[in-house]
């Protein structure tokens, strides 16, 4: 089970917001790279990473530091937020970065998430946010009225690397995660599937162990808020 500590960036900041709204926020003190640091010292290999602002404006605005943290501490980054074309994988994989992720671009145009595969091959992994079974784009804004497992199906054999399944009505809830949900959707999908959302206790972590075609699970807000600590959560690294 690969754990992915998450850092979220905002205004240069490391932040969590709870269900994904940007009016509902916390900022914490340290920066992103001295959370990445953090991560590093207690052992951790893998690093979830997303650029709020990129997710907002389509753009790489986050690049330079997420270029420091992959030269200081040899993480293998996975980073994802309003990445909409070909230019912007490709400066995140010039970075050093492992793993784009593509969300909102892929669900709403599928033929871009097909040529990202072929493009990058074993680099792309696909962010798909459900609320209620449906997905949703746009920082979670709206609905695509498409069901998730649905979607899946149609695009499960372009070559996804990775697929990141987050339960929208569980992130930043410290509720547990939708193993239900989770567990169907890594039945279906053709590619190793990571947790993200709600994950509140190492009993989470525990859990998600015994789940077939699951390679990882995403811990954020339970780090921050100090319900896990880093010593613990290391230890189900592997």
């Amino acid at each position: 089970m690969k754990i992915f500590p998450a850092i979220d960036i905002k205004d240069k900041k490391c932040v969590r917001l709870v269900k994904g709204n940007f009016e509902n926020k916390t900022e914490y003190e340290v920066s992103p790279i001295e959370q990445a640091g953090k991560y590093k010292d207690h052992g951790f290999k893998n690093l979830h990473i997303v650029d709020l602002d990129g997710a907002l404006t389509g753009e790489t605005v986050n690049l330079d530091i997420i270029q420091d943290i992959v030269g200081k501490f040899n993480l293998k980054v996975e980073v994802g937020g309003g990445i909409r074309n070909s230019n912007s994988i490709q400066k995140y994989f010039d970075a050093g970065v492992e793993k784009v992720i593509l969300g909102s671009a892929a669900i709403k145009n599928k033929k871009f998430l097909k040529e990202a595969c072929e493009k990058f091959p074993n680099k792309i992994a696909l962010g798909l946010d459900a609320k209620d079974g449906y997905l949703s784009v746009s920082g979670w804004k709206e609905s695509s009225n498409q069901l998730t497992i649905d979607y899946l199906k149609e695009v499960n054999d372009y070559g996804v690397s990775r697929l990141i399944y987050t339960d929208i009505n569980r992130d930043g809830m410290k509720q547990s995660p939708n193993f239900d949900e989770t567990s169907k959707v890594a039945e279906i999908s053709n590619c190793p599937v990571i947790i993200s959302g709600g994950v509140s206790s190492i009993a989470d972590i525990k859990k998600a162990k015994n789940l077939s075609n699951v390679e990882g699970i995403i811990v954020g807000k339970a780090i921050y808020d100090g319900d896990i600590q880093l010593e613990e959560l290391v230890r189900e690294d592997a």
